[in-house]
């Protein structure tokens, strides 16, 4: 493990344990709620800004971020993550704390969405459903790049780890075999490895995998949540401990 991903595992740890006296501000959401009404899909606007991660897009157009985009704190995107998908608050940071070296907002501790097309911060070559920088636009869905990965998906009501392993293998395969300048760092791998983790326990069996095929498509092609088609937030709350375990599983069918 890089030094830099130490230090972000480490200081996801402290802030945990401040997490308790944020409670009064980040409570956790009405069971009672409808998120179909609640927090009602809107795509968005031509002025809505929007990043190149389909599961962040999502969360703004349910609401749970500003609609708009911008000016997006860590507190709001700890806040939203935790209401829309229970992701823990350490879990969370990982991404924010490398939201935040891109913002354009003029702040310390508040960034755009459209911030994160960035490249090389957290934005990488070999996206699941975006194109390489080096081709121009690494910001909008792009139907060819994830009928590359989607095709492993035919045809399987669930997606096994394994699957989504040799997915995403395969896809950092032809990125290298396209791109000229194609340049995955090591620690950009292993964000590439965490977003493949990501959606397999939002969507799926927490540490097992086995995502529901028809939400994964839902997510990254229409960028929404697929509360329609039956999707509930998890009871239990996705702990950054649980993601480095199906990190680990991830990594080790890649390389079967």
């Amino acid at each position: 493990m890089s030094l830099a991903f130490k230090v972000i595992t480490s200081f996801s740890s402290i802030f945990t344990g401040t997490y308790s006296a944020l409670e009064s501000i980040i409570s956790s959401p009405n069971q009672g709620t409808d998120p179909q009404q609640d927090h009602a899909f809107q795509p968005p606007t031509s002025t809505d800004k929007r990043s190149p991660c389909p599961m962040v897009n999502a969360l703004a157009n349910h609401n749970y971020l500003p609609r708009d985009g911008s000016n997006i704190s860590l507190l709001k995107l700890i806040q939203a993550a935790k209401e829309g998908i229970n992701l823990a608050p350490d879990a969370t940071l990982i991404v924010g704390l490398k939201a935040l070296q891109t913002s354009t907002t003029g702040g310390w501790f508040t960034f755009n969405l459209d911030d994160l097309n960035k490249h090389g911060v957290i934005e990488h070559d070999a996206s699941l459903s975006r194109k390489d920088v080096f081709f121009g636009d690494n910001h909008s869905f792009s139907p060819e790049v994830w009928a590359t990965v989607s095709k492993h998906f035919q045809g399987l009501e669930k997606i096994p780890l394994e699957v989504a392993a040799k997915a995403r293998k395969e896809r950092v395969e032809a990125a290298k075999a396209s791109n000229p300048e194609f340049n995955l760092t090591v620690d950009h791998a292993r964000f590439s490895v965490l977003e493949t983790c990501l959606y397999l326990m939002v969507f799926g069996e927490g540490t097992q995998g086995n995502a529901r095929t028809d939400w994964v498509r839902v997510l990254f092609e229409k960028e929404r949540l697929p509360f329609q088609e039956g999707f509930k937030r998890s009871d239990k709350m996705l702990t950054l401990a649980d993601i480095l375990e199906l990190h680990k599983k991830v990594e080790a069918a890649s390389l079967e």
